[in-house]
Parts: C-alpha cells; sequence; structure tokens
C-alpha cells in the first residue's frame, strides 16, 4: 500500500535550483535512507513532504489519517521544562483518561456505600468498564515503564528526570528529541541525521527499535554502518534530481558505480555511432550525385530522430586531503599509568574514570570508544596538557607535536571569514596560495568570504581538517571528526589517514570509520582502558568472548599457554598482564552491583505485596492493575539479575 508518493517535486531559492522534477513513492513498512553531499538538499525535501516548506512546483499525496513524527537537527523544546515534563507531556489524554476513571471509580463506591443501585449505576459500570478497555488499548498500564525504558536506552537515568532543558548540552537535547518521537509512535517517521551524539551501545538499540518499528522511515544520514543495518531502499539526491535504488547502503555504492559505467559506455558507443553516420553522410554529399544525396538525407532524418543518451553528470569535486608531518616523533609516543579524572569536590564530586593505562607508538592509529559522558574528550584534553589528570601520570615522547580536532569546532574564529581564519594561522602563505588550497577543500570563488559563522557544519568541519592538514603534525587528535562530514568527504578523509605517516588518536562512535582505521581500539570504562588489537568487527567478537568468560574459564583452569602467546613479546605480555587486572577489577565491581540491585529488587517485591494486600487497593481496580503489572516486571528483572550474577560467578 502507498503511503506516500510524490511527482514533479521542485524547490528554488532565486536563482539556485535545489530539487527539480523529483518523483517517487512509499509504500507502507519502507525504510528509506535518503543520502546526498551537505547542501543536496535532503533536509529541504524533508521539510517539504512535512509541510514545513511549500514545494514551488510538483505536489505530493499523503495517505488519509497518516500521522508524521519529524526529528529536526534543533528541537522545539520548552528550556523552562523538565525532562520529564515534556516527555509525559505526550500522554497528557491517558493522564486525563486516568483522571477520568479515578473520578468515576470514586463515585461509583460512594454510591455503593449508600447502597444505591439501578440503571445510573449500571450505565456508570458500564462506562467504567469501557474506559478500562479504551485505557488498555490506549498503552495506559504499559506507558510509563515504557517511557523509563526508553530515557534509559538513551542514556537518561531518574537523575536526569528534574533537571531542566535549559541545562542539557546539545547532544542531550538531541538524545531527548529522538526519545519524545519514538514514544509518539507516529505512521510515517522522518529522522534527519538520528545518529548524531549517540555512543555505540544506544546505536545498536535504536538500530533494532528501527528494525522493528511499525511504521515508515525515511532518514538523512551520513553513518553508512547504520544505513546498512536499518535501510531497504535509497534515496540519492544529486545535481538536483533523486535516484532510487532498492537496497541497503552496501548495495547501493555497488550499483550506482554498475550504473554510471553502463551509462557512460552507452553514451560513448552512441556518440561513435553518431561520428560514424554523420561521417557517411559528409562523404555521400561530397559525391555530388542524386542517388547518394538522397541517401544522405534519409540517414540524416534518422540520425534526427534518434532517441540521444544523456552524458552522465560530472560527479562532485572531492576534498582532497594529505596529512604531511614535518618532524617525524620518536618511537615512544605516549605513556599514561593509571590516569583518573574527577571533577567537584565531596557530595558533588563526579568520576568520569580511573586507572586508564596505556603504551602507544607511532605509527599507531588509536580508536577511543566508550558510553557518552565516559571522559572520551577529557581523556584527550589530558594527553594534550589542556587538563591535568586527578592521579595517574602521563609521559609524553620525544618530538611529539600534536594537531587537534574539536567536533563543536569552537577553535574556530566566527567572525573571520574563510580565508581570515586560514590566514590568521598561516600568514605567510600570500592570499592567492591560501585561495588555491581552499579550493582543494571546496571552498570556491566568493565562498572564501564567507564568515565562518554562517557555515554549515560539514563547512566548519572541512575548514577544521584543512588547518590541521596544514599543521604539520605528528600527532593527530581527533574528536569526532566524521560527525558533520558526507559520505564521500568521510572516504577521502579516511583514506588520508590510512596514508598518513605519524600516530593517529581519535575519539569515534562512526563503526564504519571504525572498521577501515583502528589498529587499536581503546575501550574506557570507569575503571580505566581496555585494549583491543584491530577493528570494529574484531573488537564486538572478543568483547563477547570475554563477556561470556570462555578465554577466562581456560585461564584459570591453568591452561598451558598456546604457542601464539608464547611469541608476545615482553611489552605485550605486560599489556595482557594489565588488561587481566583490568578485567579482574570490573569483574569485582559488577558482581557487587549485581548484589547491590538483587537486593534492592526483592526489597521493592516485598514492598509491592504489602501494598497489594492492602484494602483500599483491593477495592481500586485501576491501582490494583498497576502494581500487578509492577510486580510482574520487577519479578522479570530480578530473574534476569539473578541470570546475571549466575553468568558472573561462573567467569
Amino acid at each position: 500500500m502507498i503511503i506516500l508518493s510524490a511527482k514533479d517535486l521542485t524547490k528554488t531559492y532565486g536563482v539556485d535550483v535545489i530539487l527539480q522534477d523529483v518523483s517517487f513513492h512509499i509504500n507502507e513498512g519502507d525504510r528509506i535512507g535518503i543520502i546526498g553531499a551537505n547542501g543536496a538538499g535532503k533536509t529541504t525535501l524533508l521539510k517539504m513532504l512535512s509541510g514545513e516548506l511549500p514545494c514551488d512546483g510538483g505536489d505530493y499525496f499523503l495517505s488519509t489519517d497518516t500521522t508524521i513524527g519529524y526529528l529536526k537537527q534543533s528541537d522545539n523544546f520548552n528550556s523552562e521544562n523538565t525532562v520529564i515534563e515534556e516527555v509525559e507531556a505526550i500522554f497528557t489524554g491517558i493522564a486525563k483518561m486516568e483522571q477520568d476513571m479515578l473520578e468515576l471509580s470514586a463515585e461509583i463506591s460512594r454510591r455503593a456505600d449508600k447502597g444505591e443501585s439501578g440503571p445510573e449505576v449500571e450505565r456508570m459500570l458500564h462506562r467504567y468498564d469501557q474506559m478500562q478497555e479504551e485505557y488498555r488499548d490506549r498503552g495506559g498500564y504499559s506507558y510509563k515503564s515504557e517511557i523509563n525504558g526508553i530515557l534509559s536506552s538513551m542514556a537518561f537515568g531518574e537523575e536526569f528526570f528534574h533537571k531542566k532543558i535549559s541545562t542539557l548540552s546539545g547532544g542531550e537535547r538531541t538524545r531527548l528529541a529522538l526519545a519524545c518521537l519514538l514514544l509518539k509512535k507516529p505512521d510515517l517517521l522522518f529522522l534527519d541525521e538520528p545518529t548524531n551524539h549517540l555512543d555505540i551501545g544506544t546505536l545498536k538499540w535504536l538500530e533494532q527499535y528501527l528494525k522493528a518499528y511499525k511504521g515508515t522511515i525515511l532518514l538523512v544520514s551520513h553513518d553508512r554502518y547504520f544505513l546498512d543495518q536499518t535501510v531497504n531502499r535509497i534515496f540519492e539526491v544529486e545535481n538536483h534530481k533523486l535516484h532510487i535504488y532498492d537496497t541497503n547502503y552496501t548495495g547501493y555504492a555497488q550499483q550506482k558505480k554498475e550504473r554510471r559505467e553502463a551509462q557512460m559506455r552507452r553514451y560513448q558507443n552512441q556518440q561513435k555511432e553518431i561520428a560514424r553516420q554523420e561521417d557517411m553522410i559528409r562523404r555521400f554529399k561530397e559525391r555530388g550525385t542524386e542517388k547518394l544525396a538522397k541517401r544522405a538525407a534519409s540517414r540524416e532524418k534518422r540520425l534526427e530522430a534518434m532517441e540521444r543518451e544523456e552524458r552522465p553528470e560530472a560527479q562532485r569535486g572531492k576534498m582532497k586531503i594529505q596529512f604531511r608531518q614535518n618532524v617525524k616523533s620518536g618511537n615512544d609516543v605516549l605513556l599514561g599509568e593509571g590516569l583518573g579524572k574527577t571533577f567537584g569536590y565531596g557530595s558533588n564530586e563526579r568520576r568520569l574514570f580511573s586507572g586508564a593505562d596505556f603504551d602507544i607508538k607511532r605509527g599507531e592509529r588509536i580508536c577511543i570508544t566508550g558510553p557518552n559522558g565516559i571522559g572520551k574528550t577529557t581523556l584527550l584534553k589530558i594527553i594534550m596538557g589542556d587538563l591535568s589528570p586527578t592521579e595517574g601520570r602521563l609521559k609524553i615522547g620525544h618530538n611529539v607535536d600534536f594537531g587537534y580536532y574539536d567536533q563543536e569546532q569552537q577553535m574556530l574564529t566566527s567572525s573571520n571569514t574563510v580565508l581570515e581564519e586560514l590566514h590568521d594561522a598561516y600568514r605567510l602563505y600570500t592570499d592567492t596560495e591560501l585561495r588555491s588550497i581552499l579550493g582543494r577543500f571546496l571552498f570556491q570563488g566568493e565562498q572564501v568570504f564567507l564568515e565562518v559563522g554562517s557555515l554549515s557544519g560539514g563547512e566548519k568541519a572541512r575548514l577544521s581538517l584543512l588547518k590541521m592538514m596544514m599543521s604539520g603534525s605528528n600527532v593527530l587528535i581527533l574528536d569526532e571528526p566524521t560527525n558533520h562530514l558526507d559520505i564521500e568527504s568521510k572516504e577521502v578523509f579516511e583514506d588520508a589517514l590510512l596514508d598518513f605517516p605519524g600516530t593517529v588518536i581519535v575519539v569515534s562512535h562512526d563503526r564504519y570509520f571504525l572498521n577501515k582505521i583502528p589498529t587499536r581500539i581503546f575501550e574506557l570504562g570507569p575503571d580505566g582502558i581496555t585494549s583491543f588489537l584491530g577493528t570494529y568487527n574484531y573488537y564486538v567478537e572478543k568483547k563477547q568472548e570475554i563477556e561470556s568468560g570462555k578465554k577466562y574459564l581456560e585461564e584459570l583452569a591453568g591452561k598451558e599457554e598456546s604457542p601464539k602467546e608464547k611469541n608476545l613479546s615482553t611489552n605485550e605480555q605486560r599489556l595482557l598482564k594489565k588488561e587481566e587486572e583490568a578485567r579482574q577489577r570490573r569483574l569485582k565491581r559488577q558482581l557487587a552491583q549485581a548484589e547491590e540491585t538483587i537486593a534492592q529488587l526483592e526489597e521493592h517485591i516485598a514492598n509491592i505485596e504489602k501494598e497489594l494486600c492492602k484494602e483500599e487497593i483491593m477495592t481500586d481496580p485501576v491501582r490494583l492493575a498497576e502494581l500487578s503489572e509492577a510486580l510482574d516486571m520487577t519479578k522479570e528483572k530480578l530473574a534476569a539479575e539473578y541470570d546475571k550474577w549466575m553468568e558472573l560467578q561462573e567467569v
């Protein structure tokens, strides 16, 4: 069933054409990824389909009674509201129904106490039954647990519930907007860059949620791994047109390459045939005979009637990046021993991490992962000397020169023009030389005179990368460098990092990037760093192996070291020993936490059972249902915690 269709949609701003004659249809249940270069018109298309922007040409048709939910790149929250107030506002209708049911129940009880009966009481009882049924159908008995579940999955614990929106960071506001949208469960879900500011754990949860989502999804994203996991169709916006591929991102990349090559072959073959026919016509005319002149005229008519193949449009220019190092660093780049960071004092003290050990050598590409808020950016700032660690020590190697990419681009001066920003940093270059360099990063013509503050996120990212490229640093420190880059720019950037002879330390949640770049992955947790050799897929595999306890069960059983382990260098053996010590500390902490959780859940179950025995609860069907559901859910959690505790005991 077609839920949305568009015919010849066109959008222009003055003389600039954004979209032209865009046509498509969307079936119920489709998962569509919209991709394209920054500025191609992806967000514009979503805004037109949601009714926020008028169409300058064409039209679109939406199925009757279809509800649309739209996650924008900026939210519309009331800054004075708390987190829980914004979320509960979604369920105002259910809350009103709860109140009406309570009032009706109280009225029925009052009349029963007076011994009243008759048609009026019967009507009230019948109405109460109807309200209960409607309340259940609308999710009244489960919406509170659903709120807690989705907020928890979006990294909003109970400590966030009463925080004002104005105190949240940009990333937290984005996550809250996504949580609110998922709770609304619209038929048609529009998501504009939903993966920004999400850590890997939350990304995995969102992927699973969207796979099970019953509605239809249109999402704009540059996250190639996320697109592969969630979509079954790709809409590519390129050169004002829309190209449709019925596959995921990997299939699209292959099909696009084959489609362009086939289109170019058809065009070139036709051009050869046209040239051959024109040459024959010219020769026939040169002979000057009446018979050949007629043949020439006949061929000219056939040539004019030929349906011409369009020349494939030129591919968009790509950034040209090549990171160079002015001076080679020593072999030992960074050594961290027992690093930790705590903010605040007394009751306001907040520990991010402690016991972080690492040893980074020249030429390594280290990717740091971990949940949001664990202190990944803080660790980068400690490495560069912008922050001091609360504990531990850091040793920086010989000739180490840091270059830093800030995900918020706060190191750019908003009032500068693009050209001034570069000139202030590199005064030995002439304006002509700088304009030539800027052209390699797609800042062409009058764009070099735009103010930095007016640039898009992708343009600021390109400018920051250009400044880093020119710095000649031998250790690149990168904080979420791919967040604002389109897919083509990401691929160019990744290739440049692979060719860089120096050392790279990068924080990233981009799993496609993590499968291509690192030689090692550092997982930062509260109790330090766990190091994994290789890329993301290997890291996931090893984590699962560690969590299942197979590897360490063999070690604890005293099995003989494998030949591979015997051949490890002293440094590698030391790293393995530190990883094992860190694992043991984590295991001890997890056991204590599991035991504490079990005790809390058992106490909660006892309190609920005590409540259920009260007479006033027994006569209140709404409260009785709530408590019964809460009891079942708590018992399920307790069973899961016991399973977890047993697994930890076996490791």
